[in-house]
């Protein structure tokens, strides 16, 4: 375990004034946390802006998780760097139950499960990066259909050349190895 797997912080005084809010920022860092291709590289700052306060035996933490992820275009596999911020409401109680509270025990509760979980419940699954990414070579493998030939022309329409046959668009070559695929039946 190394030192970025925990992070202890005493809440003794917030225990002692239930109903009082308690303000908590700090700048924390962790391991590496990755969803497909997207990452939080080891090291990176995270900044904590979280809010403590006591309801009978537990601690409520509820706030934001602020940091930058790596990530690597679903399209043109560009790679860019995504702001993460998430917010987080979550319960630390002397008897946690799992999935759902965190630990509470002696005074002090871990904050670094709670941002673990919660950055990687935030991390794109499907990162692009820009909402109209035409991917790696448009011209080539156009994302989209274009309004010519959206709008073809029933079979057996008399309008038009009959002869005349639409030539295949390019075969995308990451597939080609498809092509030599045989499947015996």
């Amino acid at each position: 375990m190394s030192n970025r797997e925990s992070l202890s912080i005493s809440v003794a005084q917030v225990l002692r004034r239930a109903g009082v809010q308690h303000p908590l920022q700090r700048t924390i860092t962790l391991d590496e946390l990755n969803v497909g291709a997207a990452t939080i590289p080891a090291g990176t700052p995270i900044e904590l802006d979280l809010v403590l306060e006591a309801t009978g035996n537990a601690v409520v933490a509820t706030g934001a998780l602020r940091t930058v992820a790596r990530c690597e275009c679903r399209r043109c596999l560009d790679l860019f760097d995504q702001p993460i911020v998430t917010e987080v409401r979550e319960i630390f109680d002397p008897r946690p139950v799992e999935g759902e509270t965190y630990p509470l025990q002696a005074e002090l509760i871990d904050v670094v499960p709670l941002a673990r979980d919660a950055l990687l419940l935030s991390l794109p699954l499907a990162p692009l990066c820009r909402p109209q990414c035409p991917g790696p070579a448009p011209e080539v493998f156009p994302a989209t259909i274009e309004e010519d030939a959206a709008v073809a022309e029933p079979a057996g329409s008399l309008a038009g050349d009959a002869g005349s046959i639409e030539p295949e668009p390019p075969r995308d070559p990451r597939w080609a190895a498809l092509d030599k695929l045989q499947l015996d039946r």
